[in-house]
């Protein structure tokens, strides 16, 4: 196994911040669609609304999970930096091991919240296709 050096977690640290990024932009087009649900509620309380704020908050919830996987995942690089730094390699190697983990994790969890966005939108779809 070759050692691990500054530069491997340095390169996934910059990877990791763009992807936050994408989950932050996800979160705030949540956090727009569910201000709007609640006031479009408040003027016309009807039951297919509380089934779009329910798929929205079991979005927003995968979508803060994200966000937690990867923020973990981003401290984690940075302490293997930091392990790397004092001479610690052997820690480092195992805590980078599970940054990455923690990063899949994130990712897998992106893939689900996908396939629920797309289903959210496939019905959104099917009341225009049946008029």
């Amino acid at each position: 196994m070759t050692e691990l050096t500054l530069t491997t977690p340095a390169l996934l640290f910059s990877a990791i911040s763009l992807i936050m990024l994408a989950y932050t932009n996800r979160f705030l087009a949540y956090a727009a669609v569910v201000r709007s649900l609640h006031a479009t509620y408040l003027k016309d309380p009807d039951k297919r609304y509380i089934k779009q704020i329910e798929n929205i908050k079991k979005r927003l919830y995968l979508t803060r999970s994200m966000q937690i996987f990867g923020i973990s995942s981003l401290l984690l690089c940075v302490l293997t930096m930091f392990l790397i730094y004092i001479e610690l390699h052997n820690l480092a190697v195992w805590i980078f091991g599970v940054a990455l983990i923690l990063l899949i994790a994130s990712l897998l969890l992106l893939i689900i919240e996908i396939q629920i966005s797309v289903k959210a939108l496939e019905h959104h779809i099917s009341d225009i296709e049946n008029h």
